[in-house]
């Protein structure tokens, strides 16, 4: 159970937010029911988001090959169980998704794919890159995609510490609203 209980998009000073994530998602899940307690949290978060993963040139099986490996190494499951089946719908194969927690000793992944994994095991475990990895997903990326690759493992990195410290979980029951 998440250790304060989820905010209420009903209530007025939730509202604004609330509408801001539901024009986004659609619905207002477990993530952003918390995120309401703080409503300018809310709605930056959507915008940065959304940018990420809809306004992005970086190809969306890494996206989301990054953003599994973030959630295997910071145990998220919040996170590992929302980005699962949007991998697999980018492209992820089912193998490929079954590697992510060991990728390094797995062989079903490219070049590229393999850069973006150490450039996100660095960034997760280090914050600072070593050049070697800093080479190898630049010699594969152009300067945009490289950027949008960092901003994002950055980004999915700050996810899981939310869910991870306010105890997110998927299963948790939500009120009404």
């Amino acid at each position: 159970m998440a250790r304060i209980p989820y905010a209420d998009p009903d209530r007025p000073e939730h509202r604004e937010a609330a509408a801001h994530v539901r024009a986004s998602r659609k619905s207002i899940g477990h993530l952003h029911r918390m995120l309401l307690h703080a409503p300018p949290i809310a709605a930056g978060w959507i915008d940065l988001y959304d940018a990420v993963r809809f306004n992005s040139t970086l190809s969306g099986k890494l996206r989301e090959l990054a953003i599994l490996r973030i959630a295997a190494i910071n145990g998220a499951p919040y996170e590992w169980n929302a980005h699962a089946p949007i991998g697999l719908a980018e492209g992820i194969t089912q193998a490929q998704l079954d590697a992510v927690p060991e990728w390094e000793t797995a062989s079903v992944f490219d070049a590229t794919e393999r850069a973006a994994l150490a450039y996100a095991d660095a960034m997760t475990r280090h914050v600072h890159v070593p050049d070697d990895v800093a080479a190898a997903v630049r010699e594969r990326l152009p300067p945009r995609e490289l950027v949008e690759l960092t901003v994002t493992i950055a980004g999915y990195n700050c996810v899981s510490r939310v869910l991870e410290a306010l105890v997110i979980r998927g299963d948790d029951p939500l009120p009404p609203g």
